[in-house]
């Protein structure tokens, strides 16, 4: 189905035993869509990654924003950094995703931060070509494992704030082993969360040029094969 209007739905994403709150938005005739994997202690709502959201649709792209755990277990810290389930999760979203009217034949990508950028990782390696690209912000990229890392097919850009120097070797150190076509990115003055005037835009503006290239050149030619 061709979207010709802006959408705004909420949605809930049946994974395993939970449902999943989440915000899909569209902008008409979208050029791609991203899913955000939200970090330890974060969801949804994160301010940042709205704004970011924001950026995409503007740029053509549309969005799905959600939970990755149910407000019980975000209250357990051990479950935030628990990969393997937010990556589970967030693979049952790509999934219901893949099967929404509105985004059928649009390009996936994905954007993490935090321990999602570990998750959206993990999915894009098992996913391969089902995935155009990934993004991390002050992402965990480093809790992914060498074998993980070393089967992403995705092109990936890590973004990291440059006062933020501790999540910047952790950024390097996964870099080294990813074997996809990837970018490092540093914002000068950002801290981790890019709260300094100018980063967060600065971090906006970066995604939403590495999802227009990686992603729109893939929705265009999913619609060209079929006819």
């Amino acid at each position: 189905m061709a979207v010709t209007e802006s959408i705004r739905k909420l949605v809930r994403i049946p994974a395993d035993d939970v449902e999943l709150d989440g915000a899909f938005e569209s902008p008409p005739s979208p050029q791609g869509v991203v899913v955000f994997a939200h970090g330890s202690g974060s969801g949804r709502m994160s301010p940042r990654n709205r704004f970011v959201a924001t950026t995409l649709r503007r740029a053509s792209f549309a969005t799905l924003l959600l939970d990755l755990l149910t407000e019980a277990e975000d209250r357990n810290r051990e479950r935030r950094f628990d990969i393997a389930l937010l990556a589970k999760r967030l693979r049952a979203a790509v999934g219901w995703l893949l099967s929404e009217p509105a985004a059928a034949g649009l390009a996936v990508g994905l954007f993490g931060a935090s321990t999602g950028a570990a998750a959206a990782l993990e999915v894009a390696a098992g996913l391969g070509p089902r995935i155009a690209a990934v993004v991390s912000r002050g992402g965990r990229p480093d809790l992914a494992s060498d074998f993980v890392l070393a089967r992403v097919e995705a092109p990936t850009l890590l973004i990291v704030g440059g006062e933020d120097t501790e999540v910047i070797a952790l950024n390097e150190s996964a870099y080294e082993r990813l074997r996809c076509p990837k970018s490092l990115r540093i914002v000068p003055g950002a801290t981790h969360l890019f709260e300094e005037p100018g980063t967060l835009e600065s971090v906006a503006e970066l995604a939403a040029s590495w999802f227009d290239y990686h992603l729109r050149q893939r929705s265009a030619a999913r619609v060209a094969a079929r006819g």
